[in-house]
């Protein structure tokens, strides 16, 4: 009888070290899965900074050429610079971005497009200047940075797709509740998104 408790507690004590075991190299896995994924997320969120960076950094010459031309409505081109001052004054860590961070960033954002938007309809109303070299330079490589920026965008929005798919998933949502993997929000396309800025060069 003792031997066979020795066997029965010998026997116990080798499952235990097998469940123990599979559960670390488990968890180890799904770990490093998760690490990859929400890098990937990161990488993306980057991008998409990078472009709305490229935007802004634009409107500083277009500040210079507009205002060479002493007519043009001053107020416009104040309401886009102030939009971009706004924009570009927004850090979002994207290993803690909640829903309303993003939120707060799109609205700059949108406010900064908005603005552009108004002021190169009135620039239609401006002949020299619609003709400009150098403001249709700037509609160029805004054109060219809108379409950038949509595409970043889903780019983001699949990478955060997979990534809440994967911690969400049972019994992944176990690891990823205990080791603080949080879901990540999307980006909500704004009215109007899918179509590109139109270039006037007549």
């Amino acid at each position: 009888m003792k031997n066979r408790g020795c066997l029965s507690a010998g026997t116990i004590g080798i499952a235990l070290l097998i469940i123990v075991a599979v559960l670390f190299f488990w968890g180890k896995s799904g770990y490093n899965n998760f690490v990859t994924k929400e890098q990937n997320v990161n990488t993306k969120w980057s991008n998409i900074e990078t472009v709305y960076q490229k935007r802004a950094n634009l409107i500083p010459n277009l500040e210079r050429t507009v205002k060479s031309y002493s007519k043009f409505e001053q107020e416009t081109l104040t309401k886009v610079v102030e939009a971009r001052s706004k924009a570009t004054s927004i850090n979002i860590d994207p290993t803690n971005m909640t829903e309303q961070d993003l939120a707060r960033f799109q609205a700059a954002q949108g406010e900064l497009s908005g603005a552009l938007s108004r002021l190169m309809a009135v620039v239609e109303s401006y002949p020299n200047l619609k003709a400009d070299q150098q403001y249709i330079n700037f509609q160029r490589e805004y054109t060219a940075i809108e379409n950038s920026i949509r595409t970043e965008t889903v780019y983001y929005n699949q990478a955060a797709q997979d990534y809440n798919t994967t911690i969400k998933k049972f019994p992944n949502n176990i690891l990823a509740n205990f080791t603080n993997f949080k879901e990540k929000p999307y980006f909500k396309a704004a009215a109007g998104a899918e179509k590109a800025p139109e270039v006037f060069t007549e």
